[in-house]
């Protein structure tokens, strides 16, 4: 079973929540439009239907499902999915961030791929895996596309060997990476 609200251990369980609202909102519009059609009812706030459920529950709102009527209401993203070019898969990873700097702002491109252009220098095997990218107010450079932690830390020793000037920056990070199959 999935408790949408309370205690959850899944990181999307705030989404979750955000969700399982929209979609409870959403089913009181439609019950109030059924109910103005009908001739019988009486005209219903969608307002007064949440006012109603908090009083009732005293805040505490749980909603408990299957996992498939979940996925039904709410699909959820696959771990790999396909990118346009063939045998190429999005999936989670890992990556060696081997820049990450907000300060002095007029340099921070060029600081950032000048990085990432010293990697490729000594190890040419990451052509292609360099990835320089702004996040206001920062910029970052990161390095590889590594499918387990094992093979990310065994590549952050290797650069951290080949650049000791810059190794305490260095460290992996969890995000999205494109693996060849």
């Amino acid at each position: 079973m999935c408790s949408v609200f309370g205690h959850c251990t899944n990181p999307s369980s705030t989404m979750r929540i955000i969700k399982v609202i929209s979609i409870l909102a959403m089913l009181s519009a439609v019950f109030t439009t059924y109910a103005e059609e009908s001739h019988e009812a009486k005209k219903i706030n969608p307002k007064e239907i949440v006012n109603q459920i908090v009083e009732n529950s005293n805040g505490n709102v749980n909603i408990e499902m299957t996992d498939d009527l979940y996925e039904l209401l709410i699909p959820q993203k696959k771990n790999q999915k396909p990118t346009n070019r063939k045998g190429i898969y999005r999936t989670h990873g890992y990556r060696i961030q081997v820049f990450s700097d907000g300060r002095n702002q007029h340099t921070l491109e060029a600081r950032a791929n000048a990085r990432g252009n010293a990697i490729l220098a000594k190890f040419p095997k990451y052509r292609g895996q360099v990835y320089t990218f702004s996040k206001l107010p920062n910029w970052f450079t990161r390095v590889g596309n590594f499918e387990t932690i094992e093979e990310a830390n065994e590549a952050l020793k290797e650069l951290k060997r080949a650049f000791p000037s810059f190794a305490g920056e260095m460290r992996t990070v969890n995000c999205e990476v494109l693996i060849r199959k």
